[in-house]
């Protein structure tokens, strides 16, 4: 499944966010792949994140995930970043952007 997130960075730690993705953890990677994605790209406009991501199931990704200590350090530290954070909302595996439109 191709999911489609929108989260937002604090206009001040624009640089510490995009300095962090330079420096992802391989373990958390590892993890990510482990648990059932097979691709995640972050674009930036501004302060707004669009991510697309491919996977399995992604509420079985979030999961999983949750209870690993390498994530569990990581969605601490975006805490610090971001404004508006999509794995642990209420919305849960449900927090997606809906499709509007798809080339045929």
């Amino acid at each position: 499944m191709r999911v489609a997130l929108h989260t937002k960075v604090h206009a001040d730690r624009v640089a510490a966010y995009e300095a962090a993705h330079r420096e992802v953890p391989t373990e958390l990677t590892d993890a990510i792949r482990a648990a059932g994605a097979t691709s995640w790209t972050i674009w930036r406009s501004g302060t707004d994140l669009f991510h697309v991501l491919d996977c399995a199931d992604y509420g079985r990704l979030l999961a999983e995930l949750a209870k690993l200590p390498v994530n569990v350090a990581w969605q601490a530290r975006m805490a610090e970043l971001l404004d508006v954070v999509h794995d642990y909302s209420e919305a849960g595996s449900e927090a997606g952007l809906p499709v509007v439109w798809e080339l045929p």
